[in-house]
């Protein structure tokens, strides 16, 4: 685990001889799991060790004396407060040393350096806080990479979050990487209204076929990153997101090191596990230019599926800093290719578990579904499964940032990036469903009325149609794609503008999206069965295809003002446009968005046309943000922060949330004359503490008391127009009234002595619909309903000890009950979740820097529940089950 991330207590500033400097604190082994930006320009040792102190969030002590007469270098880039300490202080004579608080204290280089084994075996000795809290004038939360790492060896840094408080995060997969049932919500907002940046770069909205970003583990390999933060209320005026209604999720990767060196991790396990990662490192060459390179390869079984089937894929990562005097540059490239077989939720409450697909036995996914001929009722619940199903994604991200500083008071941050994305949702599934039936009647045999019964074609009577029977390989399967391909590229620019006591901030983004989605289906023949790891080709018939063009416009303006030494102020202030022009170049044919209407003889429908396209704006001028921190002690501080937030239109088509998702002309353009984009206004205060106790058991404590209220309006839903008559065409999108949410989050660290700490954060939130709906002709008396698939009550905790090279974390995870629909009718029942984590490293190995070897086990009571959930709108939901018990063994050499 890396060391924690403190808050800054007091600055105080004795210029007499020998007097105690204090700026703020670094945590104790110099290698924070935040990192800050960075820009110090050669000057007076002092001096830069205040800057050094305000710009971090540290506290630093030293004597007048110590540093008289030295001068410190130029300290450039986003850097951890330890890295910046090294720097600054590399030949000076000076040394650091770390204190019981976490603080630490610079002094003369009177005693020679300590060996490095001795080093390393001091830094193990010191607990570290397992979430650090951030110095912000609203709550900021992380979790390192390193802990990420502890946790569960590859795992995605979005699964990493659920240590948090106020964070619910599910997924079926034990690495979290699975998006399709991937699901987080974070003080009642869900993974779409929330916003996500790597290392500035923007990643989108967090939707599963994401339509203007990729989701983490695919921007970069989870050994690369170095941290995980959450905004839990409100993200920076200055983030790249137009969907943070909820707050903002910010991955920062590592930075290369400064010493030329190698890694390899190889990891084993349950399901024939097998993940591969390596990582070689240039060190320092030329001036001020370092480099790495990384490579992991994922392979396992789906728990859930046979043996033939894999998840997994491969990936790159390599990111190249140059750090000049007063100029940093940096360049970062990814490139990934992984299909991740799917799971199929089932309707709950059930007495199943769990329902694997039949690939890549064909015949015993024919024998389980009658005949042509047969007009025998679907099969039974148990039986109702795809072949196969898998999201197929590849990806390539690049950024370049470059960082200049003109003054000590004066820096300007560009950077441009570019994201390529190539992805596909296959689904190999059971033509024998009316629903089914219907799309591809509509489109093989549109005249075959015999086979029609109240407007959809059926088998319940003649059997399933024999032209749409061959046409689609003779099977009793058809494939179904969901294909994606999204280009976008922006830039981002920053001034950071020190007045006195004021620092301002302005910047810009702006981002060009061009992203195409299209339905197209396949023929599944027993001579060419298809795989899920394999993209088809030549379809039957594209349903639909929409194209979207986005331009994103976005400003921000914002003052920190120090008003005194203990209280700061933030005002300011972002401007949001983005401009979609969304086209249907490919429109369905009405009947295939058909529902089953009585009465209905024909499949032929004049009366009803899709949605032509058209342009809506999302825009708001002034999105405005207010903030304030007291230093009231010098352990303590109260934080307070407003902010109201928007959220854009997704360009997305059918079968989404969007205006571009409405089944006729006529309903885009109601919305567009009386639609709005989603808005937020939220409110957070808190205190922070960080004590040393000087007891002969507790040592040190520190933690967060939160309390957020956020009023949420127009939110968007799906439903079907009000008379909508025999057509029985589509859906249509309109605002469906507002939510409020009020919830608290506590979160502490208790550390005895050095070796043994105890992590815990409890939450409580209450997410409440505020108004009745109407679908169709059917009124859903959702006020003063809470928001299903969110628990009330939620735990978790980590007990860590570690003593010289060993380390071992026990943790867990409570999840209160949670409402399965919208109306509260029926109620998911609780889940717990434990996990424990050891490993032992060696580092007095011939040629080698360490050798550590690591043992994980997740879901050690092996429980069977409920993960993520699909709400329903009457008695039943959707429910996605938990991975088994599983262990794996890790070993990490590092040259």
């Amino acid at each position: 685990m890396t060391p924690p991330t403190r808050y800054p207590r007091r600055t105080v500033l004795l210029l007499s001889a020998g007097a105690t400097i204090l700026t703020q604190a670094l945590p104790s082994a110099f290698a924070a799991p935040a990192t800050a930006p960075v820009h110090i320009a050669p000057q007076p040792m002092a001096q830069a060790l205040v800057t050094l102190g305000q710009q971090t969030g540290r506290n630093i002590i030293f004597t007048s004396d110590a540093v008289a007469n030295l001068r410190a270098p130029a300290v450039d880039g986003t850097l951890s407060p330890g890295e910046a300490v090294r720097r600054m202080l590399r030949g000076s004579g000076l040394k650091a040393e770390a204190m019981p608080d976490g603080g630490v204290i610079i002094r003369k280089g009177t005693s020679p350096r300590p060996k490095p084994q001795r080093l390393r075996e001091t830094q193990a000795h010191e607990i570290e806080q397992i979430v650090a809290t951030g110095h912000r004038t609203r709550s900021v939360m992380s979790v390192s990479g390193d802990e990420m790492q502890t946790l569960m060896p590859g795992q995605s840094p979005m699964q990493a979050l659920d240590l948090l408080p106020g964070v619910t995060f599910t997924n079926v997969d034990p690495w979290g990487n699975n998006e399709q049932n991937s699901s987080i919500y974070v003080h009642g907002f869900n993974q779409n209204q929330l916003g996500y940046t790597m290392d500035g770069v923007p990643l989108g909205a967090g939707a599963y076929g994401n339509y203007n970003g990729l989701s983490p583990q695919r921007a970069a390999i989870s050994e690369d990153i170095g941290s995980t933060s959450l905004s839990s209320g409100a993200g920076a005026l200055g983030t790249a997101s137009t969907s943070n209604l909820g707050g903002t999720i910010e991955f920062t990767t590592r930075d290369p090191k400064q010493k030329a060196g190698a890694k390899i991790n190889q990891t084993f396990g349950s399901y024939s596990t097998f993940r591969t990662f390596a990582r070689i490192d240039t060190g320092n060459f030329g001036n001020g230019n370092s480099a790495y390179m990384a490579f992991a390869r994922q392979d396992a079984r789906p728990w859930n599926l046979g043996n033939a089937n894999r998840q997994g894929g491969y990936q790159v990562n390599g990111k190249f800093v140059h750090k000049g005097e007063n100029t940093t540059i940096t360049a970062y490239f990814d490139w990934q290719n992984k299909a991740e077989p799917n799971t199929k939720g089932l309707t709950a409450p059930t007495d199943l578990y769990a329902r694997g697909a039949f690939y890549p036995d064909l015949n015993a996914a024919m024998a389980g579904y009658p005949a042509e001929s047969s007009t025998k009722a679907g099969p039974a619940t148990p039986n109702n499964k795809y072949y196969f199903s898998a999201a197929q994604r590849t990806d390539y991200l690049t950024y370049l940032k470059i960082s200049h500083r003109f003054s000590p008071n004066l820096t300007w941050d560009n950077q441009l990036y570019f994201h390529y994305d190539d992805g596909a949702g296959v689904v190999a599934t059971s033509i024998r469903t009316n629903a089914i039936l219907t799309i591809l009647g509509t489109y093989l045999d549109p005249t075959g009325t015999k086979y029609i019964k109240n407007g959809q074609f059926t088998y319940s009577k003649y059997g399933i149609d024999p032209k749409v029977w061959d046409a689609t390989g003779g099977t009793g399967f058809a494939v179904r794609t969901t294909e994606y391909s999204d280009y976008r590229g922006g830039l981002t620019s920053t001034l950071h503008y020190h007045l006195g006591h004021h620092h301002i901030e302005v910047g810009g983004w702006y981002e060009r999206n061009n992203n195409m989605q299209a339905r197209r289906w396949y023929p599944l023949t027993a001579s060419n069965t298809l795989t899920p790891y394999e993209r088809p080709t030549n379809p039957l018939f594209t349903q639909w295809q929409n194209n979207f063009y986005t331009n994103t416009f976005v400003t921000h303006l914002q003052d920190s003002w120090k008003v005194t030494p203990r209280l700061t102020l933030t005002a300011g202030f972002k401007s949001e446009l983005v401009y979609t022009n969304g086209t249907l170049p490919i429109a369905a044919l009405p009947q295939s968005l058909a529902s089953s209407v009585k009465g209905a003889k024909t499949i032929v429908d004049t009366s009803t046309q899709t949605i032509a396209g058209g342009t809506i704006p999302s825009y708001n001028p002034f999105l405005p943000a207010f903030g304030a921190l007291w230093n009231f002690t010098q352990h303590e501080q109260l934080f307070a922060n407003i902010q109201e937030n928007m959220d854009s239109f997704a360009s997305t088509g059918y079968g989404s949330t969007s205006p571009w998702a409405v089944s006729s002309q006529a309903d885009f353009e109601k919305f567009k004359r009386s639609g709005k984009p989603e808005s937020s206004w939220t409110y957070e205060t808190g205190i922070r503490t960080s004590h040393p106790i000087n007891t002969r058991i507790l040592t040190g404590i520190s933690g967060q008391l939160e309390y957020y209220h956020v009023d949420f309006y127009n939110r968007l839903g799906t439903i079907s127009p009000p008379g909508q008559g025999i057509s029985g065409v589509g859906n249509t999108v309109a605002n469906l009234g507002s939510v409020s949410t009020n919830g608290m989050d506590l979160s502490f660290t208790l550390r005895f002595g050095r070796h043994f700490s105890i992590y815990d954060a409890v939450s409580y939130v209450s997410s409440i619909y505020g108004n009745d709906f109407m679908d169709g002709a059917t009124l859903y008396a959702t006020q003063g309903k809470k928001v299903p698939a969110i628990p009330a009550w939620s735990d978790k905790f980590a007990v860590n000890y570690n003593q010289g090279g060993f380390n071992a974390q026990f943790s867990g995870s409570y999840m209160g009950v949670r409402p399965g629909t919208i109306t509260n009718s029926v109620m998911v029942p609780p889940r717990v979740l434990l996990a424990f984590s050891s490993s032992y490293t060696f580092h007095q190995i011939p040629h080698m820097n360490s050798l550590k070897l690591q043992f994980n086990a997740s879901n050690l009571t092996n429980s069977r529940s409920w993960s993520s959930i699909s709400a329903g709108d009457a008695s039943t939901y959707t429910g996605y089950p938990t991975a088994p018990r599983m262990f794996f063994g890790t070993v990490s050499a590092a040259f």
